[in-house]
């Protein structure tokens, strides 16, 4: 069963919040669709292909990331981790333009047994303005924790790149 990140201990959660000059829909969109997806998802030097996307509760996507900039490359390689890896992520709730909430299998740690973290993305909008507020599972370590949160920065950087922040 996934957790409802809305009823885990504040310690084990976080979240980030972005306000764009946006319709709603288009937003709602880049999390929802193939090509919107692949827009932007991944930390910068990364890239993502998704295979398969079942948008609905107990629906899966299967993506794979792939680090594509040289320092990403051999950052990789140089911490024994593949290049290219397979994601999956399972929905628990799809409630359109409104919110999104999923499972996602942590399977790419080394020497780390799988395990899945949970991710909630609350979508509203005011006037010409779309806002979506990401409520995050921390990851099992802090150190891992950290990464995540940078990767998220990063990768809400290049969502931002699409979609001009408010502000």
């Amino acid at each position: 069963m996934i957790p409802d990140v809305s009823t885990l201990p504040p310690g084990e959660t976080f979240t980030m919040t972005r306000r764009f000059r946006a319709n709603l829909q288009d937003l709602w969109d880049l999390w929802t669709t193939k090509a919107g997806i692949e827009s932007w998802w991944g930390p910068p030097g990364f890239a993502v292909t998704v295979q398969h996307i079942d948008l609905r509760a107990g629906g899966t996507v299967a993506y794979t990331m792939t680090a594509m900039a040289p320092e990403m490359v051999a950052y990789m390689k140089t911490h024994a981790m593949p290049t290219a890896t397979k994601a999956h992520i399972t929905y628990s709730e799809v409630t359109p333009l409104r919110r999104l909430a999923y499972a996602h299998l942590v399977d790419f740690i080394p020497g780390t047994a799988p395990y899945s973290t949970a991710l909630a993305v609350d979508f509203s909008a005011e006037g010409a303005e779309a806002e979506m507020r990401l409520t995050f599972q921390r990851m099992r370590d802090a150190e891992w924790s950290e990464r995540q949160r940078m990767g998220w920065e990063g990768e809400l950087g290049k969502l931002a790149a699409i979609l001009p922040l408010v502000g």
